[in-house]
């Protein structure tokens, strides 16, 4: 077989180690693997590269990926479906895995259900957000940055008195700001799935520091919306808005500022939180997809998406992972805050 790889949507530590995995097992079987550069505009424009054990041998460790990403979306063209199967085609494929999240996925089902391409997702999504996994490769990574981040912010907070509103990724879901919050000792934690109080975020900075605790640490979610602010302004290719120029960090440390007298800085941790080397547990997560992705592949089984559930991977139909968004339940967020609320 000649299987077909594409890393879509934004990169996060692990993806290259999906590939190798991928490729090493897949060879196994007597496959041939072929790259696609950028995402679905790879196989749009039919740019790959050849994938072999030398390719992939050393990249395990290795951040971003190797075949490049973009945000392209075959579908916001009407013939956007016929024009991938006959890439497909023309490209001599017999199945493709690709790797990404909601939007990546979601052009994958589409191919399957609707054009009947033979296709195998494997979950990637920074934000942990994907329904029907425990967990998406990448997430605990961006998590061990942020909650680094965080413990050293402690120090520099306390020696000058400040609040310091620390933003970390999640534009729909908050699960990166609820654990490494957690796990730094912040003292408020901001998700975009409740509505911020500001009124009460400043309550609770003033009576820290009235108790003689003079700096707070906040940690917010890059997609949290302040009151009756707008969301953000122009939407990218698969129709989600895009950000607003001045990060919520940003707006919220001078809100802070203004109703409390208190110095606020804002630390926008952005980009950093997807860069660099993946931690151990997401370089087994991600072996771990790619090697059942080239299993499923082995065994002609299209349409599914890899899954971890409960502690073993397995695979669920790709209908199933992008028909919602898993967010933070309220009952986990409130159990959370009852602790960071405590004296």
């Amino acid at each position: 077989m000649r299987i077909g790889m594409l890393t879509g949507g934004g990169d996060c530590p692990g993806l290259n180690a999906v590939i190798r995995a991928a490729v090493r097992v897949g060879l196994q079987h007597g496959h041939e693997h072929v790259g696609l550069h950028g995402g679905w505009r790879g196989l749009l424009q039919r740019d790959t590269q050849p994938l072999d054990r030398d390719v992939v041998g050393p990249i395990l460790t290795r951040g971003g990926t190797i075949l490049g990403s973009s945000r392209t979306n075959p579908f916001k063209d009407p013939d956007g479906g016929e024009r991938c199967v006959r890439a497909f085609a023309d490209l001599g494929l017999d199945a493709l895995i690709a790797i990404g999240g909601e939007d990546t996925l979601g052009v994958a089902r589409r191919l399957h259900d609707e054009h009947g391409l033979n296709v195998i997702g494997v979950p990637k999504t920074i934000d942990n957000d994907l329904s029907g996994t425990d967990y998406t490769f990448g997430f605990w990574t961006a998590v061990q940055i942020a909650s680094d981040a965080i413990d050293r912010l402690h120090t520099t907070a306390e020696s000058h008195d400040r609040v310091i509103v620390v933003e970390v990724m999640g534009r729909h879901a908050g699960w990166i700001a609820l654990e490494a919050g957690t796990a730094g000792g912040a003292h408020v934690i901001l998700i975009p799935e409740q509505r911020p109080d500001v009124a009460e975020v400043c309550r609770r900075v003033t009576e820290r520091r009235e108790r003689g605790r003079r700096y707070a640490i906040v940690v917010v979610s890059e997609g949290v919306v302040l009151g009756d602010e707008d969301a953000g302004g122009e939407v990218d290719e698969f129709g989600h808005v895009q950000l607003a120029k001045q990060s919520v960090g940003e707006r919220l440390a001078e809100l802070i500022s203004e109703r409390t007298g208190a110095e606020a800085r804002p630390v926008v941790l952005g980009h950093v939180q997807r860069g660099g080397t993946p931690i151990a547990y997401d370089r087994v997560l991600a072996t771990r997809y790619g090697a059942q992705a080239a299993t499923l592949a082995a065994e002609r089984r299209y349409g599914r998406m890899v899954a971890l559930q409960g502690g073993r991977i397995t695979d669920i139909p790709l209908s199933d992972a992008v028909s919602v968004l898993k967010t933070v339940p309220e009952d986990v967020y409130r159990a959370t805050a009852q602790v960071i609320a405590g004296p």
